[in-house]
C-alpha cells in the first residue's frame, strides 16, 4: 500500500490540507481503484465527506407541527359560568348544577383532531379515572366549528368517547357561547374549580397538563394538573404560578355560520 501527501487527500476530499493532516488520512492504492482510509475514523466525518463529494442532500427530520395558541389569563377566584349542553354519545343534557355535589370540578376544552389533544388523550383518561374515584367531577367540552372542521362534530365526538372510553361526559358547544363565557381559546385547555359548601364553584387552576408537547420528547406525566387537583382535594391552597396550556386554537364559526 502506498501513501500520498495530505495535500493530495485534501484535494480528493475537498478539505483543507491542515485539517487532513491532523486527522491522519492516507490514500491507499489498489489494482482497481483509489480510496481514502481513515486511521482514526469519525462516522460523522465520513458521512460529511461523502455528502460533499457527491452533493447528496442531508436527510430531513420530520416533526409534528401545529399552530400553537396559549390559553389566556383568566382571573383565579372567578365563578364557573353556567352551561347546558348535550352529550352526543348518550343524548343526555348536562348542566353545571349536575356537578354541585362534587368538592371540585375539572372543565376541559378538547376536540377530536388537534395534535396537542391527541398527544394527551390516553393520559387524560388515566388521570381523570384516577381522580374521579377520589371525588373529582369532570366534564369535557368541544366548541370547534363543524363548518370548518366536520371531523370535530357530534357523530365523531361520540365515536371518540367510545373509542377512548371517556369516563366523563363529552359535550358539544354548538353555539360556542360556553367557550366564550369561560374565555377558552385553545385545545386542550383546563379549568379546575373548587367547591366550598354552598358557594359557587371557584376557579383555582387554569394551566397546562404538563410540559409535554408533540415532538418535544418530554414524557407525559400530567404533573401540573395532578398537583393542583391533589391540593384541592386535600384542602390545600393551589400555587398561583401556573403555566398556560398550549394547543391548537379553537376553530370559531365563520361569520354568519352558526
Amino acid at each position: 500500500m502506498a501513501s500520498t501527501t495530505s495535500g493530495t487527500i485534501a484535494k480528493a476530499l475537498l478539505l483543507p490540507p491542515s485539517i487532513v493532516g491532523k486527522l491522519g488520512l492516507t490514500l491507499a492504492t489498489t489494482s482497481q481503484r483509489k480510496c481514502c482510509s481513515l486511521l482514526s475514523p469519525s462516522p460523522e466525518l465520513v458521512y460529511r465527506c461523502a455528502r460533499r463529494r457527491k452533493n447528496v442532500p442531508a436527510a430531513r427530520k420530520f416533526v409534528v407541527r401545529a399552530a400553537r395558541t396559549e390559553s389566556k389569563v383568566v382571573s383565579l377566584g372567578s365563578r364557573a359560568p353556567n352551561f347546558e349542553l348535550e352529550e352526543p354519545l348518550t343524548g343526555n343534557m348536562w348542566k353545571l348544577e349536575d356537578f354541585e355535589s362534587y368538592p371540585a370540578l375539572l372543565v376541559m376544552f378538547i376536540c377530536n383532531h388537534c395534535p396537542f389533544v391527541k398527544h394527551l388523550k390516553k393520559d387524560i383518561v388515566k388521570l381523570t379515572n384516577f381522580y374521579m374515584k377520589k371525588g373529582l367531577g369532570v366534564v369535557a367540552i368541544s366548541s370547534n366549528s363543524i363548518v370548518t372542521h366536520p371531523q370535530d362534530g357530534p357523530v365523531f365526538m361520540a365515536e371518540d368517547a367510545r373509542l377512548f372510553n371517556y369516563p366523563f361526559p363529552y359535550l358539544y358547544d354548538h353555539s360556542q357561547d360556553v367557550a366564550k363565557d369561560y374565555g377558552a381559546v385553545c385545545t386542550p385547555e383546563f379549568y379546575l374549580f373548587k367547591k366550598d359548601g354552598r358557594r359557587p364553584f371557584e376557579l383555582v387552576y387554569h394551566g397546562q397538563f404538563d410540559d409535554s408537547r408533540p415532538s418535544n420528547n418530554v414524557r407525559v406525566t400530567g404533573r401540573d394538573l395532578s398537583l393542583a387537583i391533589d391540593c384541592v382535594l386535600s384542602g390545600q391552597p393551589v400555587a398561583t404560578n401556573q403555566k398556560p396550556s398550549v394547543g391548537c386554537s379553537i376553530k370559531w364559526h365563520p361569520e354568519g355560520n352558526v
